[in-house]
């Protein structure tokens, strides 16, 4: 189960409280769902009843037991507590971490698109300075890939009818927003809506390669200034694009040792390694996240985890000494490769080579 499909789950016992009486509450379009804080209980948590609570006329631990209740039989959940003024806690199963591989094995570099943003329009406005138009292409990138329709430059508008190309009030249907409109009916052309606050850096591939020109001007926050681009060149652990990309050739060096041994990734039985199954549960909330805020740097921040936590992990994937390899070395090699997935496809996000050597 994934951070997202948690999120859902817990949309739906809101819903069916709602629907059989026991809350009286407007059903939120969606439901945040976080990792849990250290010393905390299971792998996640959220807020939701305390969000709940003042709508509902009713005490945040009252919303969270009502929850609690549909929440008991889900499947991929081992447990839910409620902890505190009302948070609800929970624990996945054991074999939720095979869910999570399969579904990044199935998904592949697609793995984090989905049709959360489905529906909204961006347009951005034409940019000239070279750090603001990689930042905001990547954004564009990032919001196609959660299913918004993003682009740059002014759409053509209606002003009538019900195809009209424009953000309208359901009531009344006259344009919202900051779009242009005329009284004729004729189309016209609305201004560009966005631009993203971003401080200036030049794009330098020619001195640094393509991929550390990029990581220099994608990895800090739009609004801080770019990376020095020099050390970005070195191959070492301080260097954070040359570890996330170290990470991805790491997991193919894996695949061609196994081979090499006479196994394959396959995973049979559960793997524990919670810092590397948590990020990649997290992959897909990155980059809906990152979308949203436009903001590529999380996705950066959040491939730089991935790489952390494969690194510490994959020294326990191939057998040591005279060791056969079994059901727990094909599993980790599966939660290795899906971590190589996760990393190749979000380097590619941000326009960045995920190199099969280094």
């Amino acid at each position: 189960m994934t951070p997202a499909d948690l999120s859902l789950t817990v949309l739906h016992a809101v819903r069916r409280a709602v629907d059989d009486g026991a809350l009286r509450v407007d059903v939120p379009p969606t439901v945040k769902v976080e990792r849990a804080r250290p010393g905390g209980v299971g792998e996640y948590a959220s807020n939701v009843a305390l969000t709940l609570a003042r709508s509902a006329g009713r005490t945040a631990l009252d919303v969270a037991g009502i929850l609690e209740e549909r929440l008991r039989d889900a499947p991929g959940l081992q447990a839910v507590d409620v902890t505190g003024p009302g948070f609800l806690n929970f624990t996945l199963r054991p074999d939720a971490g095979g869910e999570l591989v399969r579904a990044v094995r199935e998904a592949g570099d697609a793995y984090g698109s989905g049709t959360a943003l489905a529906g909204v329009t961006v347009r951005f406005a034409d940019l000239t300075e070279s750090r603001a138009l990689l930042v905001t292409q990547t954004v564009v990138r990032l919001l196609r890939s959660q299913g918004a329709d993003a682009g740059f430059g002014p759409r053509l508008l209606r002003t009538q009818g019900a195809d009209a190309g424009f953000d309208q009030d359901d009531a009344t249907g006259e344009p919202t927003g900051d779009w242009a409109r005329e009284e004729t009916g004729e189309p016209t052309r609305a201004p560009a809506g966005e631009r993203i606050h971003v401080h200036p850096g030049a794009y330098d591939p020619h001195t640094l390669g393509v991929d550390a020109a990029r990581w220099a001007l994608l990895r800090p926050a739009p609004q801080d200034r770019p990376l020095d681009g020099p050390p970005l060149l070195v191959q070492h652990e301080r260097n954070s694009l040359f570890r996330v990309r170290y990470a991805h050739s790491r997991v193919r060096r894996l695949l061609v040792n196994a081979a090499q041994l006479g196994f394959e990734p396959a995973y049979e039985t559960p793997v524990h390694a919670p810092e590397l199954l948590g990020v990649l549960g997290d992959h897909p909330v990155a980059l809906l996240t990152a979308a949203r805020h436009r903001a590529p740097d999380r996705v950066a921040r959040h491939l730089e985890a991935t790489a952390d936590a494969l690194l510490a992990f994959q020294h326990t994937v191939l057998p040591l000494g005279d060791e056969k390899p079994s059901a727990a070395h094909r599993s980790r090699l599966a939660l290795a490769e899906a971590a190589g997935t996760v990393l190749a496809g979000g380097l590619s996000v941000l326009g960045i080579s995920a190199p099969e050597r280094i």
